[in-house]
C-alpha cells in the first residue's frame, strides 16, 4: 500500500486528489495539509511514501518543505512530487534542487498523476530523457549544485565499470527494463546495480543519481 500525503492550500483540489488516490486499491491517503509546515508534521507523525506537494503555499512553501524532508535522515524513504500550475523549467530545476523526485503540472490527467505516484514510490525519477537533458543544463548553469544531494563531491572511483555504465543510462532517463534490454541482463540485476549506486554515491533516489552523473562530468549536457 502506497501511503500518500496531500499538501495544497486549495481544499477543493485536495478533496479531488483524495477521491482519485483512494479509488486505487494500492494507495491510501494518510493526511492532508494546507501548507508546508503542516505537511512536514504529517509526514513525521503518520508516515508517507509519497507527498503530492503544491509548490506555492502560505507560510512554509512546497520547496522549503521538500528541502526539510530531504534533509531529515528519518524521512529518507519519503518521495516528493511537486505540483504546480506554473510549468516552467525554473520551477522544475528548483524542485530537483530541493530534493523532489518528480514534477507534475496540475493540469495532468488523472492517470498521469496515479502513474507518477507509483513511479516515484518505486524509486524512479519523474523526468523524460529530453526533459532531463534540458533541465540539467539549466541546473548546472546556476552554479549552486550541492543542494541536490550527491553533487560534485561524489567520487566515481568507488564505482565498478558496469555501475558507471548503468549510471550513464539512468542519467539518460532510461527505466530499469530499458537498461536491462540494452545490457542484455535481467531487470533484477539492474535494480541491484542501482541500489549499489544509491549507497555508494549517498544519493536519495534516481533524481539525485541523474544530478551526480551530470555534476561530475560523467554525462555532458547536450542541446536538444
Amino acid at each position: 500500500m502506497i501511503r500518500v500525503v496531500l499538501a495544497d492550500d486549495q481544499a477543493l483540489l485536495r478533496s479531488a486528489f483524495r477521491v482519485l488516490v483512494e479509488s486505487e486499491p494500492d494507495m491510501t491517503v494518510t493526511g492532508e495539509a494546507s501548507d508546508g509546515a503542516a505537511a512536514l508534521a504529517l509526514v513525521r507523525e503518520r508516515g508517507a511514501d509519497v507527498v503530492l506537494m503544491d509548490i506555492r503555499m502560505p507560510g512554509l512553501d512546497g520547496l522549503a518543505a521538500t528541502r526539510e524532508i530531504s534533509a531529515d535522515p528519518a524521512l529518507s524513504g519519503v518521495r516528493v512530487v511537486i505540483l504546480t500550475t506554473f510549468e516552467s523549467d525554473d520551477y522544475v530545476v528548483e524542485s530537483l534542487r530541493a530534493g523532489a523526485s518528480g514534477f507534475l503540472g496540475k493540469g495532468a490527467e488523472p492517470g498521469e498523476l496515479l502513474s507518477a505516484i507509483r513511479l516515484v514510490a518505486a524509486g524512479e525519477a519523474l523526468l523524460s530523457p529530453a526533459a532531463t537533458r534540458s533541465l540539467i543544463t539549466r541546473f548546472l548553469a546556476t552554479g549552486d549544485h550541492g543542494a541536490a544531494g550527491g553533487g560534485a563531491a561524489a567520487d566515481l572511483r568507488v564505482l565498478t565499470a558496469r555501475e558507471r555504465e548503468v549510471l550513464v543510462e539512468v542519467a539518460g532517463g532510461l527505466s530499469n527494463d530499458e537498461i536491462a534490454a540494452r545490457f542484455e541482463v535481467s531487470p533484477l540485476t539492474v535494480k541491484t546495480h542501482i541500489n549499489r549506486l544509491l549507497t555508494k554515491l549517498a544519493a536519495r533516489d534516481r533524481a539525485q543519481l541523474v544530478m551526480t552523473a551530470y555534476e561530475t562530468g560523467l554525462v555532458r549536457p547536450r542541446q536538444i
